[in-house]
């Protein structure tokens, strides 16, 4: 387990393996910060599924609107949407996309990342610039490499569980 050296910018992230605990980046991107940690301290992306999960890509979970394994999964639906709260302005930034960052995910529009994100399997790179990064996994990316790949996988992996470090 890796150091915590800001409990209330630490995301705890229950995956099926273990504790997966990641570092925001809150002077990169203050609102993207808070954003997950509102939808995570609302309990909204518990048991919500890696809808999106490419080989040596990236593993893309949380939609809230569609994608909660315990109340309306649509594996057709997930991935198309969001949050009851408004989208986000981009906060790009010159933080490359390498393995273990976290990325929000969007549609063509820069400004339209919501409660959707991405943890990146490799290097990225070709993604840096035009998607934002908020968060880097710290330890526990054993647990991320071992999700269920597919689009959408045919027995999709979930979020047990996440939470402000400060509040766990």
């Amino acid at each position: 387990m890796a150091e915590i050296k800001d409990p209330e910018n630490t995301i705890l992230l229950e995956l099926k393996d273990g504790t997966v605990t990641i570092e925001l980046l809150p002077d990169i991107a203050p609102n993207h910060c808070e954003r997950m940690k509102e939808l995570a301290r609302s309990g909204q992306y518990d048991n919500v599924a890696f809808h999106r999960v490419i080989d040596g890509f990236m593993a893309q979970t949380g939609d809230v609107a569609n994608a909660n394994m315990e109340k309306d999964y649509n594996p057709r639906m997930a991935g198309t949407g969001g949050s009851d709260l408004p989208n986000l302005k981009a906060e790009f930034s010159g933080i490359p996309h390498d393995r273990g960052t976290i990325g929000a995910a969007r549609s063509q529009n820069p400004d339209s990342a919501n409660s959707q994100f991405f943890i990146n399997f490799s290097d990225n790179h070709f993604l840096n610039r035009q998607y934002t990064v908020y968060g880097r996994v710290i330890s526990g990316m054993e647990h991320v490499d071992a999700i269920t790949r597919g689009e959408p996988p045919a027995n999709p992996d979930r979020m047990i569980s996440m939470k402000v470090a400060s509040d766990a």
